[in-house]
């Protein structure tokens, strides 16, 4: 017979909020003009986690038009392939976040 005691995972703090899963279609753009489809896949109060069909570069400045909200500017904090993290420059209010949550979770309608 085993016996163990455990102790939970403690965080180590680096998400300041909790994301949440969504599949929102965004768009990337750079100087207020957009460029490229994305599909968002999780967010936050402070950042999201796209995936995108071209690559993006750590450091850059975006323009991220999200649905219901419009342009938020966010900072490429990683980026590995298709796949991107961005920071919002100002996060979002819960109003917003639980908007974009709620878009996120609903059916999307496919385009005729």
């Amino acid at each position: 017979m085993f016996a163990a005691e455990f102790e939970p995972a403690m965080s180590n703090g680096r998400r300041r909020s909790p994301r949440a899963p969504v599949s929102l279609d965004a768009r990337i753009g750079r100087g207020g003009f957009d460029r490229a489809l994305c599909k968002v896949t999780d967010v936050s109060l402070h950042g999201a986690r796209l995936h995108t069909y071209s690559s993006l570069r750590k450091g850059s400045m975006i323009w991220l038009t999200l649905p219901r909200l419009g342009q938020v500017a966010a900072t490429i904090m990683w980026a590995d392939d298709f796949e991107a993290g961005c920071q919002f420059q100002h996060p979002l209010d819960d109003g917003d976040f639980a908007t974009l949550v709620d878009h996120g979770m609903q059916p999307q309608p496919r385009a005729a």
